[in-house]
């Protein structure tokens, strides 16, 4: 049997950010977005009830050389934000409306890694909790993130 899917402009960088297979056709069109691309984010596990990632620290730092705050922000808003999609379905899409942030502890080397669980799935909403920690397991932050679901409509232009 043969594969009717035709590889899109994104494959390689959904491959090299670890997007299982299964994904790339709702990926196909977007891709993971320049800051997930910049900000060096891959994927290990991804479903709305849960999704992992990690990060380096190298090249996301601030001037004291510890991982820079908004660097949590956006793994955490990165996976709340493709685990509510996932959750949407097709024709539904996801827009944050709140993400929070709590520093617990600083890093200058390493990887971190991501873990987005979901406190609710709802119709028109979902939360979840995302949770950073170091390579020796040690929480660094905690966020969490709100969605509103969407129905697609027709494309419309920035004000």
């Amino acid at each position: 049997m043969m594969d009717n899917f035709t590889p899109g402009p994104f494959t390689e960088e959904l491959v090299t950010a670890g997007i299982p297979e299964q994904l790339h056709e709702w990926l196909s069109g977007y891709g993971i977005g320049a800051l997930v691309a910049k900000m060096g984010i891959h994927f290990l596990e991804m479903s709305p009830e849960r999704t992992v990632a990690t990060m380096p620290v190298e090249g996301n730092t601030q001037v004291a050389g510890i991982l820079h705050g908004g660097a949590h922000v956006v793994l955490a808003e990165t996976l709340g934000s493709f685990a509510a999609g996932m959750h949407a379905g097709a024709g539904r899409h996801a827009v944050g409306i709140e993400v929070n942030a709590t520093h617990h502890r600083s890093v200058a080397a390493g990887t971190v890694t991501g873990t987005c669980t979901a406190i609710h799935l709802g119709g028109t909403l979902t939360t979840h909790e995302v949770v950073m920690t170091d390579d020796k397991g040690r929480r660094l932050s905690t966020a969490r993130i709100t969605n509103m679901i969407r129905d697609n409509g027709p494309a419309r232009k920035a004000d």
